[in-house]
């Protein structure tokens, strides 16, 4: 009867209103608490994500050096010793001795006689032409000193818990290891951010990687964004609703659920074949034609640019469309042209929108892993990026590289990567939302 009078178009009365509102403040309490279950469990689900990969992410572990560093001083001093002229005074004699009780307490000079005295003379050459080992500095030397003579090495690894609930086993375990050493080791830390990529993971960092990423996502925010922008303005405030735009609306909603590995698959195809004279630098000078390929940064960051740019312009758009008539009928009052009205008014006021946008699209950017492997992106590599021809690796590629290894202490470096890799992202958004934020207050 109810439904019949809702019909009508009557209102309904008395107990038949009463029975209408509680029904709806019933369905209305079912999806509310719906919805917070969804909500706990998700958070839920993520925190147990979290605090797994942080589980993995520190832990004590069994250490073993090649040779230890306290007897890599006293075979430097004993060197010394017998290099020295015996017509020197005690006195003299004594001024020889090392500096220092560690080796990162060593001078330059003591640390290259050390690197000198203990590499092979064709590795030496090869160091010595990437850069002269006269000019590096003393922590570059004890980096170099520290992986190819001490060489520790990660023998046993354990997790958090085991290493808070199962100490006492893991430290007999590790004495009946020969000359190992069992530290606590947080994998993430400042050595990890700053070391390249090793096959020792004891060795082993993120900078490379970290490096490769943000010149990447770069060069995709710096080909979405003003593209983005520039054709969500033309649509929304330029366009007279011709098939033309119809068309190119309906591409760019299309273009916006196409697969990732898509774009992948057209980044190899245009902008490292066909393009490839230019994306290698070879066009510019900056790159051996006998050597080079269109597998770089540009090529990359010219992809990922082409993935983001539909959700810049969609969000965009809504943006600029969320910008109340008003303002620009204000501004064609007072006599300003369309596109005085456009960059004063609309695009000032769309702004904190637009921001909100971009990051979604640098968000996904940054962490994208399936377009980069087909346009060619390298796994294992040890030069940081010079410039936009350089080869690259980035963090979700070096994260899965990582994985992929059967050994647990490559399993502990790639959940020190994944923090990292969520410290940047949250990072990067806090910075963005920020200034959206900021813009909306200005304006």
């Amino acid at each position: 009867m109810a439904v019949e009078k809702r019909r009508n178009g009557a209102f309904p009365q008395d107990e038949v209103y009463s029975n209408f509102v509680r029904q709806r403040r019933r369905v209305g309490a079912f999806f509310r608490t719906l919805f917070l279950l969804a909500t706990a469990l998700g958070v839920a689900i993520l925190a147990l994500l979290v605090l797994d990969v942080v589980n993995d992410a520190f832990g004590y572990v069994a250490i073993q050096n090649r040779i230890e560093p306290e007897a890599l001083i006293e075979r430097h001093y004993e060197t010394q010793m017998l290099a020295m002229p015996p017509t020197l005074s005690s006195e003299d004699h004594g001024e020889t001795q090392v500096l220092g009780d560690s080796l990162k307490e060593l001078p330059a000079e003591d640390l290259l006689a050390i690197l000198t005295d203990n590499i092979s003379a064709g590795r030496w050459r090869a160091l010595n032409a990437e850069s002269l080992l006269t000019e590096r500095s003393q922590n570059e030397l004890y980096e170099l000193v520290l992986s190819l003579v001490v060489r520790p090495t990660v023998v046993n690894s354990w997790s958090l818990s085991e290493s808070l609930f199962n100490r006492a086993e893991i430290k007999a375990e590790v004495a009946a290891i020969p000359n190992a050493v069992m530290e606590f080791k947080a994998w993430l830390n400042w050595n990890f951010l700053i070391s390249p990529q090793s096959s020792n993971p004891a060795l082993a960092g993120i900078r490379t990687a970290i490096l490769g990423s943000i010149w990447v996502t770069l060069i995709a925010f710096l080909v979405a964004v003003p593209l983005g922008v520039g054709a969500s303005t033309y649509l929304e405030e330029y366009s007279k609703g011709s098939k033309l735009d119809g068309l190119i609306e309906t591409n760019i909603n299309n273009l916006a659920g196409v697969p990732s590995i898509i774009y992948g698959m057209l980044g190899l195809a245009v902008f490292v074949r066909y393009f490839g004279h230019f994306t290698s630098g070879v066009a510019f000078g900056a790159a051996d034609p006998s050597t080079a390929s269109g597998r770089t940064i540009v090529s990359a960051g010219l992809t990922l640019g082409l993935l983001i740019l539909p959700l810049v312009i969609i969000n965009a758009r809504e943006a600029i469309r969320a910008v109340p008539r008003a303002f620009r009928e204000a501004s064609y009052g007072l006599g300003a042209t369309k596109w005085q009205t456009t960059w004063n008014h609309v695009l000032p006021n769309a702004i904190p929108g637009i921001l909100t946008g971009v990051i979604l699209a640098v968000s996904r950017a940054f962490g994208e892993t399936a377009p980069l492997i087909v346009v060619g992106v390298s796994t294992f590599i040890v030069v940081d990026p010079s410039g936009p021809f350089s080869k690259f690796t980035i963090l979700p590629v070096q994260i899965y590289q990582w994985t992929s290894r059967p050994q647990e202490e490559f399993q502990r470096l790639a959940a020190a990567a994944i923090l990292a890799l969520l410290f940047l992202l949250l990072a990067l958004n806090a910075t963005a939302i920020f200034l959206r934020n900021r813009f909306k207050r200005t304006y």
